[in-house]
């Protein structure tokens, strides 16, 4: 997967959030990227392909997902519901200052602040819950500042009770890329190194543990393996691979950290249940 850019968002001095009201009459393109602030997006009229951290799934109509801070993220629109309308992104960011200084001496908003507190590695609600706030959403873009405060209290609110929750990524990113602990340090070699082979003892070495210690380690904080990490971090490359660009799939295995295609579709297989031409295939529908 491409290397992340970092997105500078737009601020006005008279609101202390961000929002975007973006419309798409071609496509929403694969643009992959992060930033420091917490992102809210909902998406309309649209079908295709969400990307957050190394979470690859589906979206459509009625898509709402919390973004953490400096997930990497992006959309990739297949089609729409009504060809004549275009697809519609409605989207507001909040800084972690504004959430410290606004929410944190009070408590009727402990529900917002656990609700960021769990969006670290991004939630996607129940598309019930996209319809239904959609009306909400509007109204806020277009209100003036207080109007948008005020609405945007009504959504978190809405949605710090909401049932219908899925995590997304595996692991959320260091909190600084300053960060120098040992899980940050073996992430970050992993992300950066992922299509190449990675030897435990590299990543031992790194952590300053013996290789019993890492897999404790990385177990403990990511709830999976270190293998496994790996081939959802290729997988999901080989995802944006085919559903963004024509490259033959054997080179996209290659460019992955596939040696062998017949175990890169094996593997893409197990994650996707489906093989990687047929994923191609049923992308460009």
């Amino acid at each position: 997967m491409s290397r992340p850019y970092l997105e500078k968002l737009p601020s006005s001095p008279d609101s202390s959030l961000s929002t975007l009201d973006r419309s798409l009459d071609a496509a929403i393109p694969f643009e992959w990227h992060h930033h420091p602030e917490y992102e809210l997006t909902l998406t309309l009229n649209s079908r295709g392909q969400r990307f957050i951290g190394d979470h690859v799934a589906e979206y459509a109509d009625g898509d709402l997902v919390l973004v953490g801070p400096n997930l990497p993220h992006t959309w990739s629109s297949r089609s729409k519901l009504r060809e004549d309308e275009p697809h519609v992104a409605l989207v507001i960011w909040f800084r972690q200052q504004w959430i410290d200084a606004f929410m944190g001496s009070a408590v009727e908003f402990a529900p917002i602040r656990k609700l960021f507190a769990r969006a670290a590695t991004g939630l996607s609600f129940g598309p019930d819950a996209g319809h239904s706030l959609a009306s909400q959403f509007k109204k806020a873009l277009a209100s003036d500042p207080s109007g948008l405060l005020m609405s945007t209290l009504e959504i978190l609110l809405e949605l710090a009770g909401q049932k219908d929750v899925q995590y997304l990524a595996s692991t959320a990113p260091p909190i600084t890329s300053e960060s120098r602990s040992r899980i940050d340090r073996v992430l970050q070699h992993l992300h950066q190194n992922y299509a190449r082979p990675i030897r435990l003892k590299e990543l031992a070495e790194l952590a300053a543990l013996s290789e019993s210690g890492l897999h404790r380690m990385f177990s403990k904080h990511t709830s999976t393996t270190v293998s496994a990490y790996v081939t959802a971090l290729r997988i999901g490359d080989a995802c944006a691979k085919l559903s963004g660009t024509r490259q033959p799939i054997a080179h996209i295995a290659a460019d992955v950290g596939y040696d062998s295609l017949a175990n890169y579709n094996r593997q893409f297989r197990a994650i996707r249940g489906m093989t990687p031409r047929e994923y191609r295939a049923s992308f460009r529908l």
